[in-house]
């Protein structure tokens, strides 16, 4: 997987397939070892899609919604992808959030015991996914401790060196540990404020996030609406190259295995991806 890899949101990765390919054989150019993909379909077919246009590039699903896909299902779609590429494919799996799984018509309850619960459905498929070969989204302490014991490891989501210190500690040595990290290549800082805000908006409005963001001894006030100066600067590494980079050592310092970089560029949708910020940044992350 490489010590970092680009992570992708929901919605971000281009419709057009062709326009998939060719972002993905790119990144393999660049040297990126890793792609992750934000909110992804059970079926698995967009990462299976950017397998077949690279030959060394390994997807990732961060996350799968446990509540959405049946585990039976992923698991056969799971062995869909990796029986053609093999070894290339981490199955990312996690809780997701109360307001959608209930916009969605579901019921949103013991969220820890659910995960565990889709695990052993992985577990009890006719062909299991192993669990080198899955990841869980943690933040808290159980579910990282849960991580460590059932998967590969674990891929905290929306979080600070100082919790990649929390979880290395929980998992101990050996199991995966793949912080994401958001970055905007922005050296003014009013700029690189307004183009973070609305990300951490959407994010302070779950309150999974908040809840680890309080036990990280942020304030009501920090996660407030579009979060302190305070929060911004702890989340989101901003300023040139060499700025990404030092918050990427600080969260490898503290013990990542691979941190998943998402670029912010204030542009939404499936023509936005960063590519001219992947290139600038692939010399130092690759």
């Amino acid at each position: 997987m490489g010590h970092s890899g680009v992570w992708v949101g929901p919605g971000g990765w281009p419709d057009d397939g062709a326009a998939g390919d060719e972002a993905a054989a790119e990144l393999e150019e660049l040297g990126y070892r890793t792609v992750w993909f934000g909110g992804s379909p059970g079926d698995l077919r967009r990462p299976e899609r950017t397998l077949s246009a690279t030959s060394r590039l390994v997807a990732a699903t961060g996350i799968v919604n446990v509540w959405g896909d049946d585990p039976a299902d992923v698991a056969a779609a799971f062995h869909r992808v990796n029986d053609a590429y093999p070894d290339r494919l981490l199955l990312g799996v996690g809780a997701g959030h109360a307001t959608f799984v209930e916009q969605a018509g579901g019921t949103y309850r013991r969220p820890y015991s659910k995960v565990a619960e889709y695990l052993y459905g992985l577990d009890a498929a006719v062909r299991p996914v192993p669990a080198p070969a899955r990841a869980v989204a943690a933040l808290g302490p159980r579910t990282v401790a849960l991580a460590g014991e059932r998967s590969a490891g674990a891929h905290p989501y929306l979080v600070n060196p100082e919790h990649t210190a929390t979880a290395r500690e929980i998992l101990g040595a050996g199991p995966l540990l793949a912080p994401e990290q958001k970055v905007v290549l922005e050296t003014d800082r009013d700029r690189a404020r307004a183009i973070a805000t609305p990300a951490l908006e959407f994010y302070l409005g779950l309150r999974n996030y908040v809840a680890n963001l309080r036990r990280l001894g942020f304030t009501e006030d920090d996660v407030s609406g579009g979060g302190s100066e305070r929060l911004f600067e702890a989340l989101i590494a901003w300023g040139d190259e060499d700025s990404v980079v030092r918050r990427v050592r600080e969260h490898r310092d503290a013990g990542a295995d691979h941190v998943c970089v998402q670029v912010l560029t204030g542009r939404t949708g499936p023509d936005s991806l960063p590519h001219e910020q992947w290139r600038r940044l692939a010399p130092a992350l690759t």
